[in-house]
């Protein structure tokens, strides 16, 4: 078995119509599909990166909050390569978004830096 690329990355949210926003106005994905499954009374949208990478936005009624702090075993964070972290940067922060300071990766010298999304996902912009 030899594993291609990551095709999806699911993320539940406790407001779906304010994290669709989000996913959607704020960071530009592209609405591949929503569909409402009436037997789950749950939401699921299809959103996809410029390299066909897709996000699954989902909603269920009243989802538990996800440990974060002290961080949880398990999926750390989610993170998007742009090609300027500064400019990523003040286009969120323009749009509300709060932005941690800008780093520089000790290995590689990318900058890199983090916010997060309605529900306190960790999210990183990683410079390509």
């Amino acid at each position: 078995m030899q594993l291609q690329a990551v095709h999806h990355v699911a993320l539940i949210a406790s407001d779906y119509a304010r994290s669709k926003h989000f996913y959607v106005e704020v960071l530009g994905l592209k609405v591949v599909a929503e569909h409402y499954r009436a037997a789950r009374d749950s939401w699921k949208l299809d959103l996809a990166l410029p390299d066909g990478t897709q996000l699954e936005l989902f909603s269920f009624p009243a989802p538990p909050a996800r440990p974060s702090r002290p961080e949880a075993c398990g999926l750390r964070h989610l993170c998007f390569a742009v090609v300027d972290v500064a400019a990523a940067k003040q286009a969120l922060e323009a749009q509300g978004v709060v932005v941690e300071d800008i780093r520089v990766d000790e290995y590689t010298g990318k900058r890199f830096t983090f916010f997060a999304d309605p529900d306190g996902l960790p999210l990183e912009l990683y410079e390509a």
